[in-house]
């Protein structure tokens, strides 16, 4: 999967059921080591591009769930 694919789809906390929002613009935060993908840190976004007061947030790449087609459901972090 391209980190482009995952830009359209809606984070949601299964735990609450709370919609965090579109992944939209992300980086990977990857481990130089071993080369794995440690967390996802999403740039707040609004329609359109315009800037929002939301500051970017990280999900541990641990806290992911499953990945569907149309959203991300992450688990509560331990």
């Amino acid at each position: 999967m391209r980190l482009n694919s995952l830009s359209q789809k809606e984070v949601i906390d299964i735990e609450t059921g709370k919609k965090l929002g579109m992944l939209g613009r992300a980086d990977l935060v990857i481990d130089p080591e071993t080369g794995s993908i440690l967390s996802l840190v999403v740039m707040n976004q609004s329609l359109f591009g315009l800037r929002t007061s939301k500051q970017p947030f990280s999900i541990s790449w641990n806290q992911i769930e499953t990945i569907g087609e149309e959203t991300i459901l992450l688990k509560k972090q331990k």
